[in-house]
């Protein structure tokens, strides 16, 4: 996603490199995405499924609003 956007910014790292972000984010398995500290995302999952769960906060904030 922040490949296509320039409103996503997005950060890696080894997690067996940093402990400490393992501790932070309870990373169980890998890849772990996480979005805005709120939603996380364990496991490689296609486009199709990916993208909706990334977005689901937008969609909360949206109808909150609305």
């Amino acid at each position: 996603m922040a490949v296509e956007s320039e409103k996503v910014t997005a950060t890696t790292f080894e997690a067996t490199e940093f402990p400490e972000m393992i501790d932070r984010y309870a990373v169980s398995g890998v890849p772990k995405t996480v979005v805005n500290e709120r939603i996380e995302i364990v496991g490689a999952l296609p486009e199709s499924q990916f993208v909706p769960k990334a977005l689901a906060e937008k969609a909360d904030e949206d109808t909150a609003s609305g």
